[in-house]
């Protein structure tokens, strides 16, 4: 332990007055979401903002912890915790609790608890600490694969939990790899990819099959005095066509109805407007009665309590996954810009600090933190208004939930131990 009371207010101030707003915001718009005509008291323990409440006070007390422990403490241990991360996760197949389709929770004396929340933070340091090694390159291709296994494991271990949201926050930190080093052309192939993939859900795979050969075949003629590029055009056209195939099996095959109809209804591939709309009535209950609440907060809001939807529990599970429809009724257009910025301010503070610093870790890992923060900030508001597929991600320090708030508080204060020791703080 190495914890300077004096020095620890030369901590970014930035990034935890910012946090601490966050939190407290989040923590009323819970109270909102989960109280109907009776309130009795904020330490009501049967309520989710009473609940929360208790929750918010072992994040607070984890912060003392994770400052009082020595910085090199994270860096020389971060296999380890992700070791234990993994097997976490893993432990789940044996004596998960299912809660809403997903294995993703153990049940210990009436507590629960998320593992893969806790498995963010783990992936994020065992990354950093990989990319940092002397040894590592990761220009080289060899290096690449290993540091893609340690974002893939716990990946791949919570998609068998039917649990596809976390999946996504954790190939996000494929921006850590980006900046340092792997070349663009990665994620020029990635978005390409994801545009086939798009497209064949919305056409067909033979359709997107021949368009990519004609385009391919145009690209063909212009380079035809370059030998190199037929190679690289014949296994473009080879990959894409197999993608291709793949999703729409895939798609078919592997997904869940529930999640078929979820995509279908977001690309609208159901031509019929009367099934379209019945769709809409029968899949997207939650993200109808959503946006009805956003628009109804209009400029300035409801105020606090007095959101007419809320209050009348239209949106399922408001406290959770749809918090930011309380947030937009009850507090408007102008209180859910706030929330943005705050958010927007938080996640570019995290990258210009690891920008400063100097050793590689801290960088790595800073980035992992902005990118964990980013795509669960982006896909969580996109889902509530409806810009993207219903995705059961949180959003951070606004959604209830012990783990998810325990979980965000490490990730954010171990980056800002990391940059206090670039300060020469500790």
């Amino acid at each position: 332990m190495n914890f300077n009371r004096a020095n620890s207010f030369q901590l970014d101030w930035t990034i935890v007055l910012i946090y601490m707003a966050l939190v407290l915001f989040g923590y009323f718009n819970i109270v909102s979401a989960s109280t109907g005509a009776e309130f009795t008291s904020y330490w009501d323990l049967s309520k989710p903002y009473g609940k929360q409440l208790v929750f918010i006070g072992v994040a607070l007390v984890s912060i003392v912890f994770i400052l009082a422990v020595d910085t090199k403490f994270y860096e020389r241990f971060s296999s380890i915790i992700y070791s234990v991360a993994i097997l976490g996760l893993l432990g789940l197949f044996l004596f998960g609790k299912k809660v809403n389709g997903a294995l993703s929770w153990y049940e210990i004396g009436g507590i629960t608890l998320q593992p893969s929340e806790f498995a963010k933070f783990a992936t994020a340091l065992a990354l950093a600490k990989y990319i940092s090694d002397l040894q590592t390159n990761v220009k080289e291709i060899g290096h690449q694969i290993r540091a893609s296994i340690i974002i893939l494991i716990p990946a791949v271990l919570i998609i068998f939990q039917n649990d596809a949201g976390s999946t996504l926050v954790y190939i996000a930190l494929i921006f850590v790899l980006y900046r340092e080093g792997i070349p663009q052309k990665y994620l020029l192939i990635g978005f390409s990819f994801l545009i086939v993939a798009l497209a064949t859900l919305k056409f067909s795979a033979l359709i997107v099959s021949v368009v990519t050969a004609l385009i391919l075949g145009f690209y063909y003629f212009l380079f035809k005095r370059k030998k190199k590029k037929y190679a690289i055009l014949i296994w473009a056209l080879i990959a894409s066509v197999g993608l291709s195939y793949a999703t729409e099996w895939s798609f078919e095959n592997t997904l869940q109805k529930h999640h078929q109809d979820r995509i279908g209804l977001w690309l609208r591939l159901e031509t019929d407007p009367d099934k379209l709309e019945a769709m809409k009535r029968n899949i997207s209950y939650n993200l109808n009665e959503s946006e009805k609440a956003i628009r109804a907060g209009g400029l300035t809001g409801k105020g606090f309590t007095e959101g007419t939807r809320t209050k009348g529990k239209f949106v399922p599970e408001q406290h959770t996954d749809y918090i930011f429809s309380t947030v937009a009724e009850e507090w408007g257009f102008l209180g859910s810009s706030l929330v943005v910025l705050l958010f927007v301010a938080l996640i570019t503070r995290i990258v210009f600090l690891a920008e400063q610093n100097k050793s590689q870790f801290s960088r790595a890992y800073g980035y992992g933190v902005a990118s964990i923060l980013f795509i669960h900030f982006l896909i969580n508001i996109g889902m509530v208004m409806g810009l993207i597929p219903t995705i059961g991600i949180p959003l951070p320090f606004f959604s209830y939930g012990g783990s998810g708030l325990l979980g965000f508080t490490i990730l954010i204060f171990i980056f800002l131990k990391l940059d206090a020791n670039r300060l020469g703080i500790w």
